[in-house]
Order: structure tokens, then sequence, then C-alpha cells
């Protein structure tokens, strides 16, 4: 009886995998395919072509029907595949080239479609706003950043704890700075834009220097930045990002000196000085993935030294609504080797038409470089932990509105001299908090 039962179970099983091993055709795909499609079944539409392809049937309709289902499902990374390689199979379709277009631009690939429609037909350009040459983006930014333990720091005796006594001590505590931002962005050529950025920082400190006593005097730095970013794909998918970033300004410090007598006394001088970043970010979108590295070269403060990184971008839902990007920086200069430096984590999500952006660096961020070759922290010390958060959102059609919140801590030194060598020295901490707010036209 028991053998009888296991005969009826193995024919079962055998019965059941030919019926699912049913060959189907190319009538039956199209047909059902479209029946599904008109029927807007778009999960069921989706499984099913992936059926037929692997049983090797694939046509221009089919694919076209499987990216609208995708699109449908607002997944339109992995719907731009499909508009893909229909556009390649025939690109007479008005309607193909403003899907292709649109799951592009949805799915953060701007500069892909903006290059991409250069050979669109001229209706569709007219229908969504197409220029071969055109002003993208200006902004305005503005911020202030403080140290809350600016007055406890400057109360602190750090000449005794570091034994200054008859030497030469010197500190400087960060009170504050400000800064200003013009951003300006244009298209030159579909998919080539360049990105150009000014930026005013009036950081305030005080100067501490203990010699023959205990002296302090205001410190005032002005710096200015400017940020030149070509962007542009290079083939068909591969992201090209190269920039240069050069900062430059002034000081006047108050330096301690002997008379001719041999008496302590102090006297002004005036510095300027320039410090530059070259940088070049590759990335390459791969679905619902975006592998990307990215090289700078820098002299800061007359520091040389090359920066390294390499992200993961993922985007789980195969949209902007949410995703995130972690990070690994290497970092060598003309005394080391290549090592590593620190690691990040971003990433963002959409709720509404409010977008949120976050950022999380942890490591040994002295005279660190972030993605575009922005400064981090060119002040005289370290960094080990930075956060930062972000909130975008419209106001009107072609505006929108930002504010940023960035929390860092900081070391810094009390440098002891004996005659004028570096001697002892006493590390101090704070945390530094930058508030910003900017708004953007959007062309």
């Amino acid at each position: 009886m028991s053998r009888r039962i296991g005969f009826i179970a193995l024919f079962s099983l055998l019965a059941l995998g030919a019926l699912a091993q049913q060959k189907l055709s190319y009538p039956e795909v199209d047909k059902t395919s479209y029946e599904l499609f008109q029927q807007k079944k778009w999960a069921e539409l989706i499984r099913y072509t992936a059926d037929a392809r692997r049983q090797g049937i694939d046509f221009f309709y089919l694919q076209v029907r499987t990216g609208i289902a995708f699109y449908n499902q607002k997944k339109y990374r992995t719907a731009s595949k499909w508009f893909f390689r229909a556009w390649e199979n025939d690109k007479a379709f008005s309607w193909l080239q403003e899907y292709l277009y649109y799951s592009l631009v949805f799915g953060g690939r701007t500069t892909e479609a903006n290059k991409i429609a250069g050979s669109f037909s001229s209706d569709v350009q007219q229908k969504i706003g197409f220029a071969r040459s055109k002003v993208t983006r200006v902004a305005l930014e503005a911020g202030y950043s403080f140290n809350p333990d600016f007055e406890s720091l400057t109360g602190m005796s750090h000449g005794e704890q570091a034994g200054v006594g008859e030497d030469y001590g010197e500190a400087y505590y960060l009170k504050d700075y400000h800064f200003e931002s013009f951003d300006f962005s244009h298209q030159v050529a579909p998919g080539f834009s360049l990105n150009h950025n000014l930026t005013y920082l009036g950081l305030n400190r005080e100067e501490r220097v203990d010699w023959g006593g205990k002296n302090t005097f205001p410190l005032k730095i002005n710096q200015f930045q400017y940020y030149f970013n070509p962007h542009f794909v290079l083939g068909k998918k591969l992201y090209v990002s190269p920039a240069a970033s050069v900062m430059w300004g002034n000081y006047d410090l108050m330096l301690g000196g002997f008379t001719g007598t041999q008496t302590k006394m102090f006297y002004g001088s005036s510095y300027r000085f320039s410090d530059f970043v070259f940088s070049t970010a590759v990335w390459l979108p791969l679905g619902n993935f975006s592998p990307g590295a990215e090289i700078n070269l820098a002299n800061i403060r007359d520091n040389n030294f090359t920066q390294l990184s390499t992200w993961l971008t993922v985007y789980p839902f195969s949209n902007l609504s949410f995703y995130f990007t972690p990070r690994v920086y290497f970092k060598n200069n003309e005394n080391s080797g290549l090592d590593y430096n620190t690691f990040g984590i971003s990433g963002g999500f959409q709720l509404g038409a409010v977008h949120f952006y976050g950022q999380y660096l942890n490591g040994e961020m002295e005279n660190f470089i972030e993605s575009a070759g922005y400064v981090v922290s060119n002040f005289p010390g370290t960094s080990e932990q930075k956060i930062s958060g972000s909130i975008y959102f419209p106001a009107g059609k072609k505006y929108q509105l930002v504010l940023r919140y960035l929390t860092q801590d900081v070391t810094e030194t009390y440098q002891v001299y004996t005659n004028t060598v570096k001697g002892q020295a006493l590390n101090y901490n704070y945390i530094k908090h930058t508030l910003t707010a900017g708004i953007s036209w959007n062309f």
C-alpha cells in the first residue's frame, strides 16, 4: 500500500514539473502580456515576462511592457534598463523616448537623460523642455558655526598644564565663523555640465600667547574658495567628475620676540595663504547599485597628500525614495604610505515633496576632503567624528529651500616652544556646531 502511494506521489511531482516547464510561444506571450498590461496587473506582468525570458522569448513590446510595469511601481532605475533595451531596438516612438527620459530623471540619472535626449525627436525635446545648452541651477547659501566651549577653553590654564614656564606658548581658540556661498551650474552640451562655487569664510579665533605672562589677541581669518567642476557621461553611462578647488586668504598675528636689550615684546605680522585640491570621481550606475571611486591630490597648510575613496550606493526600492552609501577613505602623505583613514555612511529618503539627507564620518580627519573636493577641516587640528543632516523642500515650482545642521568634534593643540623649537604640547577638545540655510533656483 505504501509503495503504491509513493508511485502516485512521484507521478504527481513529475506531472507538475512537466506542466511548469510547458513551453511558451511568442504569440502566447504577446497575447498574455498584453492582457496583463491592459489590466494593469504590474506585479503579475513582471513575473510573467521573467518566465518568458527564461524560455528565451523576448521582443520589443515585451521589453516596453516590462519597463512600464516597473515604472508604474515607481521602480525607475529598473524600468530604465528595459526602456533602454527597447529604445536600442527601435528609436522612433515618441512615447518610448518620454518613458526612457523620465525613468532616468526620476532614478537620479539626469545627466544621462540630458545626453540621450539630444537624439530625441523635436516634438519630445520641446515637450520635456530640452535645450542643448542652458543654465540649470543657481543657489545661495549662508551658515554660522560656533564653539559653545569657547569661554571655558579660553579661561583654562593650558600654559601651566603644558609647563610653559619662561618658554613661549601659543594656542588659537575657535570662537565662531560665518560663510556665504554662491553656486552656478550650466549645461554646455547634452550630457556635459559645469558647476561653479564661490565661498567666503570669515573666521574668528582668539590668539593666546604665553610670553612674559598670558596675552590674548583677537584673530580674524579671511578665506575665499573657488570650486570648478566639469561633470559628464563618458560612453553610455560612465559618470566622470573632475574638479579643482582653490582656497586663499589672509590673517594678522601677534608674535612674541625680544628687543635689542633682550626684553620680551610683541609685534604684528601679516600672512597670506593658498591651498588647492584636484579631484576626479567616477561612478557607474548598475541597476539598483552604483559603485564609484575618487582620488584627491591636495596641498593644504603646506602639507602635500593624496586621498582615495571608494563607495557603493544602494537603491533598495529602485528609486530615490531611499538610498544609502557606505564609503571608505584612504590617505597618504610625504612621510607615510597609503593607509585607511575614515569610514563614512550617508543616505537620503523622500517623504512627499520633502527630501532628507544625512551623513556620518568617523576616522582621523585632518585636512579631510569630502566628495566633490570641498574641504571639511582645513584648520590646525583633527576631528574623529562628524554628523550632519539636511532637509530640502520645495518653494514654488522652481525654488528649493535647504536647512542643514552639522556637529563635529575637534582636537587642537596648545604648543610650547623652547628657543623656537617645538617642545611640550597639550591637546584640548571642543564640539563645533554649524547651522546653514539656502535657496536654489532650478531651471
